[in-house]
């Protein structure tokens, strides 16, 4: 099968690089990788084609529309999105590729740890890791993956919504079959709780997600 690599980025320069060679060493097969860009300033998309992947613009910046408009690119039976701070393991397109082989999974993701040894963010990772592989449910930064039949079916991602798309789509995408967690760990970037601290963005980010839930009617 051939897997598209779809990237959503916005000034990703720091991390892009070591993304995208750590798909390099994981690629096995015939696969593909689109980075959309959002009108980054940073170099990101030079650094992008530096490293081999196919670059396309979306000014409109929003992480659902740019992964949609990859999704309309890609050329692969399975599509895999992933964050622009996010580490893939070694062979872990194969292992998504394998995942599949299993006609009754639809997609899924991977379970996810962070790059840093704060205790409190080892104690969502192991909560995320019980999300994911009991509930079936997964996060962006956890690189999720889904067939492209069943994507197309599901209508991509809702591009309406400010936050919460990777949720709201992981939940319909169990409801179209069983969905996979895949270990190896990816590893994703700690920066993003730098300003408020571990604590009070996880509080936050869990009222926006509980938020979203019971508005959406989920």
């Amino acid at each position: 099968m051939r897997i598209s690599v779809i990237i959503p980025t916005l000034n990703e320069a720091e991390y892009l690089a070591r993304v995208l060679q750590a798909l390099a060493a994981g690629r096995g097969g015939a696969n593909e990788v689109i980075v959309v860009d959002g009108g980054s300033r940073d170099g990101s998309r030079k650094i992008a084609k530096k490293g081999g992947a196919q670059v396309i613009d979306c000014l409109s910046a929003g992480r659902a529309r740019q992964m949609n408009r990859g999704a309309e690119a890609a050329q692969g039976e399975l599509l895999f999105f992933l964050h622009g701070d996010t580490l893939v393991p070694d062979g872990a397109l194969d292992l998504i590729e394998k995942a599949l082989e299993d006609e009754n999974v639809v997609g899924g993701g991977f379970i996810r740890q962070f790059d840093s040894d704060s205790r409190w963010l080892d104690w969502t990772c192991r909560l995320s890791d019980w999300r994911s592989e009991r509930l079936g449910v997964f996060l962006g930064d956890q690189g999720i993956f889904v067939r492209r039949e069943i994507f197309d079916k599901m209508g991509g991602f809702d591009e309406s919504l400010a936050c919460c798309e990777d949720l709201r789509f992981s939940m319909k995408l169990r409801e179209q079959g069983c969905v996979a967690a895949l270990r190896p760990a990816v590893i994703s970037s700690a920066r993003r709780f730098e300003k408020l601290g571990p604590i009070c963005t996880t509080l936050r980010d869990g009222y926006f997600a509980i938020r979203h839930f019971f508005h959406s009617g989920m």
